[in-house]
Parts: structure tokens; sequence; C-alpha cells
């Protein structure tokens, strides 16, 4: 593990936030366009130009796929300097294409560095989350208990009824089962098309997102995102790998993983400090999206850092002419 001395998480914040800023102004050429893939190669194409630029030795853990399906930021790509720390990189340059393409709320570009073999190496399979926010107690709600077990004791614990909590769930056919028995609780339910990031990140801010807990499953690289996110923010995540072949359980293999029924919690999805950014790109529940004021573009970027708990939001502003 990489000496927390050597990982200036303070130094590199800014550094990272910029990452973040060039490929949300790149890929908000393409909002409501209906093209995906130039809004994605866009972000992919400014995140990597400007991770370049930082002193670092970083080598992409979670990214775009292997190298022989993404030709920029492909899991095992090493991106920086070359000076500086050895630090893994998990990024999502556009969480949100079809977001951004059918202008829709809560597209952003994601990045989170870490040092060096302290995030999970998780490969492109599904994972079943479960997050809530923070000031509950540990295990309050688990991966064992049925979704309606989970929003009665998530109710216990915050003093209320079923009916004032809200569970937000990716909308797919896999979840019907578990949407209906979630209403059987007569819980709220966010159902969200795409973003499971963002889903995530909301429980850290139910008081101003109104979402008390994420469940479902999703990409296991966005769960070490969102992983990376709570361990700023505060929160407790859990994840499990599913496996739909034998394809997805060697993917699992050469990644490393041995145990494929693990339950992992957020410390062991990321292991050490960490620094997360992510930028609107589309107008959202946690950061507004990129706009163009006259020969300006704006952007809103929250920037966390584990190790102190801060949480900044930076308004950028940039002559796009």
């Amino acid at each position: 593990m990489a000496d927390k001395q050597v990982f200036q998480d303070r130094m590199l914040s800014l550094g990272l936030a910029r990452v973040s800023e060039a490929a949300a102004i790149a890929s908000a050429k393409w909002i409501g366009r209906g093209d995906e893939k130039a809004a994605d190669q866009a972000a992919v194409n400014a995140m990597r130009e400007q991770l370049n630029l930082l002193d670092i030795k970083g080598v992409v853990v979670i990214g775009e796929g292997e190298r022989d399906e993404a030709p920029m930021l492909y899991i095992g790509e090493e991106v920086g300097s070359g000076d500086g720390p050895g630090v893994d990189i998990a990024l999502d340059p556009l969480e949100g294409t079809t977001l951004t393409a059918k202008d829709m709320p809560n597209a952003l570009t994601v990045i989170a560095m870490a040092p060096r073999g302290t995030m999970l190496h998780a490969p492109d399979v599904y994972m079943d989350k479960l997050a809530i926010g923070p000031g509950y107690p540990v295990d309050t709600v688990t991966m064992d208990m049925s979704p309606k077990e989970r929003v009665e004791a998530l109710a216990k614990a915050k003093g209320c009824s079923t009916e004032q909590i809200t569970v937000c769930v990716l909308e797919r056919p896999r979840h019907e089962d578990m949407i209906a028995e979630l209403r059987g609780t007569g819980c709220a339910l966010r159902l969200i098309t795409d973003g499971d990031v963002a889903g995530v990140m909301h429980t850290a801010e139910a008081e101003k997102t109104g979402i008390d807990m994420y469940m479902g499953s999703g990409g296991a690289p966005e769960g070490v995102l969102g992983a990376a996110a709570l361990k700023c923010m505060g929160g407790q995540m859990y994840g499990r790998l599913t496996f739909r072949n034998d394809d997805e359980r060697g993917r699992a293999s050469k990644a490393g993983i041995t145990d494929f029924d693990k339950i992992y919690t957020r410390d062991e999805l990321v292991t050490d400090d960490v620094i997360f950014a992510a930028t609107g790109v589309t107008d959202g529940s946690i950061v507004s999206g990129a706009r163009r004021d006259g020969d300006f573009m704006e952007t809103e970027t929250i920037l966390m850092r584990s190790r102190t708990g801060s949480v900044r939001r930076i308004q950028y502003r940039q002559n796009n002419n």
C-alpha cells in the first residue's frame, strides 16, 4: 500500500477538480443533441488530456473498459506526468451519456483518486448495491435483509414511519419485483433512468435530495465510485458482485477477485484516503449543470477529501471563445 505521506491529497484535489471541469465543459456541447457516443468521447478526450498534466504516476483501475474495448482511459492505462505519487484512478468521464443526449437531469463527470492499490479493481459486471446516509448505527440495513425489511429498519432508526422513507432505484425490468415489494411498505420511490453514482450520493444529503436509501443492481465500477463519494460525505454502503455467465466470472478472476460471494463494505471498496470530484453536465440535485453565459462557460463541481471530511462546491467560469 502506498505511504499516506506520499499521497498529497490536499495538493492534488484542485487538479482533480480541473480534470472533472474540463470533461464537463467538453461534453456540455452535446447536451440534447441525441448523440451519446460523441458526448462521451468529448468527455474522455478532455479528461485524459487534463489527467496527463498532473504530477502523478496514475493507473486507471475503474475506466472505460478493457484495453481492447477502449482506446483511452482503459483499465490499466497509465496516466499523469510520471512524477509524483503512485495513485489509483477511478473515473466515469460522463456518468449519464443518455441523460446528456436527452438533456435530462443528473449527468455528471466523475473521478476519484486514492493511493496505489487501495481501490477495488471491479470488473465490468453488475453489483448489487445498498447505501444509506450518515448518522445511523453500523448495519442499520444489510444485504441479507429483504427490501421490505430494509425500509422498516431504516424507518425505525430514523424514528419515522415507512411512508416517510424515500428509496432511489434504477428503473430496470430486473428490479420489478423489488419495486413491487418496496411499494408494499408505503415508502416513496425515486425511479431513475441512469446515473447510479448520483443515486448513491443522494443518500448522503437526504435533507437536500429527499432520498434516504439507494438499492438495486448496477455497474460494479460505478459502485466503487459511489463508495469513494460516500467515504468523503459519510454514509454506509455495501456491494456484492453478481454474475450472469462464466465470461463475467472470468473477468472477476482476471481482476484478482477470488471470493465471488463477498459482500464489500464501503471501506473495503475504497480502503484508504480518497479524493473525489464530480462536475455537473446537466442540472441535478447535487450540482448545477454546465451552462453558457455569453462568451463564458460556467460549471459547478463538488470536491471532497475523505481524510478531512471536507466538501467544497466550486463555481468555475471559463472564456469559451
